[in-house]
């Protein structure tokens, strides 16, 4: 263990399209999964990350993450999605996660699926490698 603190060093982001297959599982393992982010050789610290649809409209749904060490799946979060219908007063459905001070070891990685067949980009925004 280290007798001083540790930093991430390199600056990190992600933008990756989440399939439009739709997905109700949450073993981590059964159906299909993103691979949003893997971590650095000396592994990796995940703060935001920003969800936003990108077809006509959302149902009622559900995004999942995943926390994969490699061989297995683990649902790290469930975020809901709302019926939205965007126009020009109405905002496409989008949701931010901040300071999450996810670290992932090497040879892990950050899925995601959804619940709906919709599609939508994750985009790591603050994340860095040790």
């Amino acid at each position: 263990m280290s007798t001083s603190a540790q930093y991430a060093s390199t600056v990190r982001a992600a933008t990756v399209a989440l399939t439009a297959t739709a997905n109700t599982n949450r073993d981590g393992a059964t159906g299909v999964y993103t691979t949003i982010f893997t971590a650095g050789s000396s592994g990796s610290r995940i703060d935001d990350i920003y969800i936003v649809a990108t077809g006509a409209s959302t149902t009622a749904g559900v995004i999942r993450l995943f926390v994969h060490n490699g061989t297995a799946g683990f649902l790290w979060q469930e975020i809901l999605v709302t019926a939205t219908t965007p126009s020009t007063t109405q905002a496409v459905w989008s949701y931010t996660l901040l300071n999450q001070g996810l670290v992932i070891p090497t040879g892990y990685s950050l899925r995601a699926s959804t619940n709906n067949a919709e599609g939508f980009n994750v985009l790591v925004t603050r994340a860095g490698d040790f």
